[in-house]
């Protein structure tokens, strides 16, 4: 659905392994190789896929912010899976902001601690409740971009026609290009 890449800037390893050093967890290989390939993008003018070793959009510090931002408020009382006395931000065994939209969802994954498997937690940011989604990230995506309710009831988004892609600049000087996925059928 994504189709080839149009400008790639794959991670170099020192760039994963310093993000997951301080996370203190291996993120999921389907999610590297996504923003290996496309990051930093926005996609269908709302999801926001940044990249761990660029200057802008990088990946490192949209999770710090992203982690200070929700541990600094005031959840008491919000459903959370796998949480029972509400949510806790950042790794190794809490959520770990993976993207987020200009609406102000956010996809976050942790590890379950029994299993060791990946699960994905989305939040509204103008709701306190999360919502749990059982499927590897690059599934999350897809569903997401055929219009399902990937953030909870009714937050469904659907842009028929190829994925448009925008690029975040890398540097201050870089300019954003626009283009558009392969065809595909809806």
């Amino acid at each position: 659905m994504l189709g080839l890449a149009r400008r790639t800037v794959p991670p170099p390893a020192p760039a994963w392994e310093a993000l997951e050093g301080q996370l203190g967890v291996q993120l999921p290989d389907d999610y590297k190789e996504i923003i290996g390939s496309y990051a930093p993008v926005q996609l269908n003018g709302h999801v926001f896929l940044a990249h761990p070793s660029t200057d802008r959009w990088n990946l490192g510090d949209r999770v710090r912010e992203t982690v200070d931002a929700f541990s600094g408020s005031d959840l008491t009382g919000a459903e959370c899976p796998g949480f029972p006395d509400g949510p806790v931000f950042g790794g190794p065994s809490g959520l770990i902001p993976l993207v987020d939209t200009d609406r102000g969802e956010y996809v976050f994954g942790v590890v379950d601690g029994n299993s060791g498997e990946w699960r994905l937690l989305t939040c509204d940011g103008d709701e306190r409740d999360f919502y749990e989604y059982e499927m590897s990230f690059s599934e999350w995506l897809y569903r997401y971009l055929i219009g399902e309710d990937m953030f909870g009831s009714d937050s469904a988004v659907f842009y028929p026609g190829p994925i448009l892609f925008e690029s975040l600049p890398m540097t201050e000087s870089e300019r954003s290009t626009r283009w558009h996925g392969p065809e595909r059928g809806m």
